[in-house]
């Protein structure tokens, strides 16, 4: 990898980057491949560079519709916290915590984790309860740090807090301090330069039409570039996992909704941990360039529009500007939404699949983005050894049919 001078650098900006060291490859497409992965988001980027790095897997390829990172990786609020309460949540969501606290390092790329900590405030009497509960399953389970605070703590902590509000009054909170924030891009970017340097192939701009398969097992996919044949293949695509599932010739029981989310536009450091407010579905951090980060509900129907609605908007900071006075004057800088797909129980499916070689990585709802490396670690795990490891194992497909639910809704009273 270059390096390069300030007044190189100066002088790229200056050209439109001409010349410029791409950080990975833009290569044809192969004839055919070990793995193909549908889906350069961070899951799927994070798959294919634990296939490599744990399993030795590199003849690999990555199909992406759209842009790299260009999905709910570039359109979600970068929370990271581990503090779930059933044990395989916790599991999963704490060995990604752990992977992303040396990722930077890992992947010579930094993807600027921030372990600012993190606050789920209880605003309700019924939320004090299921905290607490939370924090004796957490130690339990022996892997995971977390605690229960006061209000006084909770003002401590976050001195533009409002706890005494009439409607939405500060009870605790559960904290972990190990929680945090990560560059949402830049982890997507780090791990495509690291799955691209082992020689894999990330093939954007080129969508997945149709998956073929003979006497049940996956041959390959038609793409808008042609069939791409394979030896194995992971489905990893988020808000549309149920439109490739069909292709592929099986039902996947998720549904797909829009997540609402803000920024506000720039101000001076107010606030440095991170803030879920679960009784009004609000979450807020503050971002390196200033901007708060703020994070609102699902839309009430199913649909695929990555657009913001209004009404979101205006409930989310409705209630959020009574826990934070100080931010009823700001303007917001953009709105967005990203399209999450949504389990039963809200815990996600990492599985094989009623066809032979084909494995899905799907369900993960409005918290996605934490779980990245976990995910990737377990949905490599299974796709190179075809039999789910000890991380994935409870969150297969089956467990629907069979009642087995990893139900997270009802224990977090939001899943993010």
């Amino acid at each position: 990898m270059k390096r390069y001078s300030v007044f190189a650098i100066a002088r790229q900006a200056m050209s439109y980057h001409q010349g410029w060291e791409r950080a990975w490859r833009a290569p044809e497409p192969k004839k055919e491949y070990d793995v193909i992965i549908v889906g350069a988001g961070g899951h799927g980027l994070a798959t294919a560079y634990y296939l490599g790095k744990n399993h030795g897997i590199r003849n690999v390829a990555i199909i992406e519709k759209g842009w790299l990172g260009g999905g709910n990786t570039g359109r979600n609020t970068t929370i990271i916290r581990s503090n779930y309460l059933q044990d395989s949540s916790a599991a999963i969501y704490d060995k990604a915590l752990q992977l992303y606290q040396g990722l930077s390092q890992d992947l010579n790329y930094n993807v600027m984790f921030s372990p600012r900590g993190l606050l789920m405030l209880a605003q309700t009497h019924h939320e004090v309860r299921g905290y607490l509960r939370t924090v004796h399953a957490n130690q339990l389970q022996g892997i995971i740090k977390t605690e229960w605070i006061g209000p006084a703590k909770v003002k401590e902590l976050v001195p533009i807090m409002n706890i005494d509000g009439p409607r939405y009054p500060v009870l605790g909170a559960l904290y972990q301090a190990q929680g945090g924030t990560a560059r949402h891009d830049a982890v997507a970017w780090g791990y495509a330069r690291a799955c691209s340097d082992m020689g894999m192939d990330i093939i954007q701009q080129t969508e997945v039409k149709g998956v073929r398969t003979e006497g049940g097992v996956v041959r390959g996919v038609e793409t808008t570039k042609g069939y791409i044949g394979c030896k194995k293949l992971g489905i990893v695509v988020a808000g549309h996992s149920g439109q490739v599932a069909d292709m592929a010739g099986f039902r996947l029981p998720v549904e797909a909704v829009a997540l609402q989310a803000l920024v506000s536009e720039p101000i001076k450091p107010t606030i440095d941990v991170v803030v879920m407010a679960n009784t009004v579905h609000g979450y807020m951090s503050q971002s390196d360039k200033g901007e708060l980060v703020i994070g609102g509900g699902t839309d009430s129907f199913n649909n695929f529009t990555q657009r913001g609605s209004f009404h979101h908007i205006e409930e989310t900071l409705r209630a959020l500007i009574e826990t934070f006075p100080i931010i009823s004057r700001l303007k917001m800088l953009r709105q967005w939404g990203g399209i999450v797909d949504m389990t039963g129980d809200r815990s996600p499916i990492i599985s094989k699949t009623p066809v032979g070689n084909c494995f899905i990585n799907c369900g993960w709802g409005t918290g996605g983005f934490k779980a990245i490396p976990g995910s990737g670690w377990a949905m490599a795990e299974l796709v190179a050894k075809g039999e789910p490891g000890p991380l994935a194992a409870d969150f297969n497909m089956w467990r629907f049919r069979e009642g087995q639910f990893i139900d997270e809704s009802v224990a977090a009273g939001v899943a993010h």
